[in-house]
């Protein structure tokens, strides 16, 4: 068995750890080691299916040190006007430079691909089977605790015909490979299941490359409110959009009387967007969209509200509140897999172990940059466990309310410190922090538009506990 020694031993090799191990080389002499499963660096996006990309804007995804994108703005489609998102490909591109041209070349950095990790500093090569133990000096970090799935390694839930004809998106996209290999089986129909992001750049992917909207069909247990990606855009350009976005989202949590009352407010003020007006929605996960992708996907009609799929046949779907017939030669497209598992929140720091989670929603690199940098600056596990309280990921209306306290109560917190505020208003990952703190104080408009939002940010702080309260 080899031995070999290390201060941080990372487990996990996606966003998440690189984006730790960045900071972290960048703010200590530490060396660290990373280990995965996969033979890339870049975690998920490697299983991602082809059209995948970015949810939000490019420029503040990624690790620290690197930017990623050209910061272009898209002229044509449906995320005209707004900064460039990057495709998985670029994505996974720049997380391969990110280890090769930036981590690597460091000398403090180890990386060992293919590997399984199997508890107590030791790993197995998943070629060989050769087995390693790591003497850690200082922690482990665990920065695969959200187990991150995608519809490629994802075992459905469900029953499956051995006649029926069920893909991932990536084997929808990879339909030509049937014809090419003389097997002319050509979709009649298409049914999407799931209602998440997925399935939603199913539809919007399925539409753009040509298929009717008419011949598919939707199988939607839950609908979801969705964020405006117009809100999310950085730069002094979209001061109004972004900072007045947040102020007005700031409002209605502060004015809000019930949940139903704050989601009417957020949509009002299009910080919520939802795909379909008539069907009110039941599902949060912070899934962005914009107006031209919804304006796609209302152009299919048929929606099946029938509960989640038990059983998938060659001519029928068999679901939680009856059965519905399909027709022959359909393609069904599972989109059913958690993106991320919702695991109950754990101390970030405790003692010789580090277990990676958002401490500021949706952002996973710039929560795992900024819980290096604590790592690297911070004495003792209580003062950097007060500044890194885990944000329990939302899945229904309510949960929204205590991640977005959580949220609001950590930015409050890294207020107070000098150091740690300036490193984030340095940082590429924080979206709004530089655009902030680069206001002229006699901009009246903007200052403004600031007044408000911290005026509003105070009522929200007041008011979201009696809304936890009566929900």
């Amino acid at each position: 068995m080899l031995e070999i020694e290390t201060d941080y031993l990372v487990i996990g090799a996606g966003a998440v750890g690189l984006a730790f191990a960045d900071t972290l080389l960048a703010e200590t002499n530490a060396h660290i080691t990373l280990i995965d499963r996969h033979g890339k660096p870049g975690g998920h996006w490697n299983d991602a299916y082809p059209f995948v990309a970015l949810h939000q804007p490019s420029a503040f995804y990624g690790v620290n040190s690197m930017a990623l994108g050209s910061d272009h703005k898209d002229t044509f489609g449906a995320n005209s006007g707004c900064y460039e998102l990057a495709s998985g490909a670029e994505v996974s591109s720049y997380f391969d430079k990110v280890m090769h041209q930036k981590l690597l070349p460091s000398g403090r950095v180890r990386y060992h691909p293919m590997c399984d990790y199997v508890g107590n500093g030791r790993f197995v090569s998943i070629l060989s089977g050769d087995e390693t133990q790591v003497t850690v000096r200082k922690k482990t970090v665990d920065a695969t605790y959200y187990g991150t799935t995608v519809p490629a390694t994802h075992t459905p839930k469900y029953a499956v015909a051995d006649d029926a004809w069920l893909v991932t998106p990536t084997g929808l996209a990879q339909l030509w490979q049937q014809q090419a290999a003389g097997k002319p089986r050509r979709p009649q129909h298409f049914a999407i299941l799931g209602a998440g992001k997925t399935a939603m750049d199913v539809g919007v992917w399925l539409i753009n490359s040509g298929a009717s909207p008419d011949s598919i069909s939707w199988v939607m247990p839950r609908d979801s409110w969705l964020v405006n990606r117009l809100h999310t855009q950085p730069g002094m350009a979209f001061f109004d959009q972004a900072i007045g976005g947040q102020a007005n989202l700031m409002e209605a949590f502060a004015k809000a009387a019930s949940l139903d009352d704050l989601f009417a407010r957020l949509e009002a003020c299009d910080a919520m967007l939802r795909i379909f007006p008539d069907h009110p929605p039941s599902m949060f996960h912070y899934a962005t969209m914009s107006k031209g992708e919804i304006r796609l996907l209302r152009k299919i009609k048929n929606v099946i509200r029938m509960g989640h799929v038990h059983a998938v046949e060659r001519t029928a779907l068999q679901l939680a509140q009856g059965r519905v017939e399909l027709p022959d030669c359909t393609v069904c497209i599972d989109c059913t897999a958690s993106a991320v598992e919702r695991r109950p929140s754990v101390p970030i720091f405790n003692g010789n172990t580090l277990t990676l989670q958002m401490v500021r929603v949706p952002q996973p690199a710039f929560s795992a940059a900024l819980v290096a940098y604590i790592e690297a600056h911070y004495a003792d596990d209580a003062a950097k466990n007060k500044l890194c309280i885990p944000v329990p990921l939302p899945d229904d209306l309510r949960s929204y309310l205590p991640a977005t306290m959580t949220s609001m109560m950590n930015q409050f917190a890294w207020g107070q410190d000098k150091a740690l505020r300036n490193w984030i208003h340095s940082s590429r990952l924080d979206g709004f922090g530089k655009v902030i703190a680069a206001v002229d104080p006699l901009d009246a408009p903007k200052m403004a538009i600031l007044e408000r939002f911290k005026t509003n940010a105070k009522g929200a702080i007041a008011n979201i506990p009696r809304l936890m309260a009566t929900t």
